[in-house]
């Protein structure tokens, strides 16, 4: 008859197994859960950078031509080098996996977003322009004019 007390070593190993094989299975909806928000986030940020296009041609009667022309002024008050309408650091064109980047047309303006590395901070790639239909690539190659619209899920 056994007499001492605690786990024998085929316990513990089985119960270390248990735990390696529930971690095995819930990583990779977790992974998959962080790459969807980052995503629905830089979606987001679009609808954001649209917004801020809207209220920046009503002040100044044009698009910004970039994303700093967006943002906040390093002091003072805003104006159109730096309308302070986006946050600094979606300004900066690079925010939670996604690069972003706004460039003037005739028309207006278009956006781009990429993920900083395809497939671990994202596996669609986003465009959108002054008619804010926002398109997506779901390959390594940037979305463009021709790519598919974003189906709300």
């Amino acid at each position: 008859m056994r007499t001492a007390k605690g786990f024998s070593l085929i316990e513990l190993l089985v119960v270390i197994a248990i735990i390696l094989i529930i971690m095995g299975m819930a990583i990779p909806r977790l992974t998959k859960g962080k790459t969807l928000a980052l995503e629905t986030g830089a979606i987001r940020a679009i609808q954001t950078i649209h917004t801020a296009q809207a209220q920046y041609q009503s002040q100044f009667g044009k698009f910004a031509p970039t994303l700093l022309d967006l943002g906040p002024p390093a002091s003072g008050l805003p104006t159109a080098a730096a309308a302070d309408l986006i946050s600094a650091d979606l300004a900066s064109g690079e925010r939670s996996g996604y690069k972003y980047n706004l460039q003037p047309t005739e028309a207006g303006y278009t956006i781009s977003a990429r993920p900083i590395t395809f497939n671990t901070s994202g596996t669609r790639s986003f465009y959108s322009d002054e008619s804010l239909v926002l398109r997506q690539s779901s390959t390594p190659d940037p979305a463009t004019a021709a790519s598919p619209e974003v189906q709300a899920r």
